[in-house]
């Protein structure tokens, strides 16, 4: 949860620097869980478009976590040595999802690469 706060209050929208896999995984994991509340809320108070799904809740909660994904992702990238634009990889039909999975997976450089230093030194 600290990662996850730290992203929204310090690195809102920080697309320079590195993050560790520590860092990406608990954030994509609590913006998953939370995104799952909103869904439910749209469902519970009836508001969801269509009946189910998605709603307004939902929909503004996707909004305001945009900026944040993908800072963290670009950052992520920054820690294996590719560049952000490596994100759009994810536009090629299944192969790009999957490949940019294996990337989010890969451990980062252990020595300093042209985005930064590495993030597991400074613990």
């Amino acid at each position: 949860m600290n990662w996850y706060l730290d992203i929204l209050k310090n690195k809102y929208a920080e697309f320079g620097g590195r993050a560790r896999r520590t860092e990406f995984w608990s954030f994509v994991l609590f913006n998953f869980i939370f995104g799952l509340v909103a869904m439910a809320l749209d469902n519970i108070f009836g508001i969801a478009f269509g009946g189910y799904g998605n709603g307004p809740i939902n929909l503004l909660y996707s909004l305001a976590i945009l900026i944040p994904s993908l800072a963290v992702s670009v950052r992520r990238l920054h820690d294996i040595g590719k560049s952000g634009w490596m994100l759009l990889v994810a536009l090629i039909p299944i192969i790009g999802a999957i490949w940019l999975l294996i990337l989010f997976f890969t451990e980062g450089t252990h020595a300093v690469n042209e985005y930064g230093p590495d993030p597991k030194e400074k613990l």
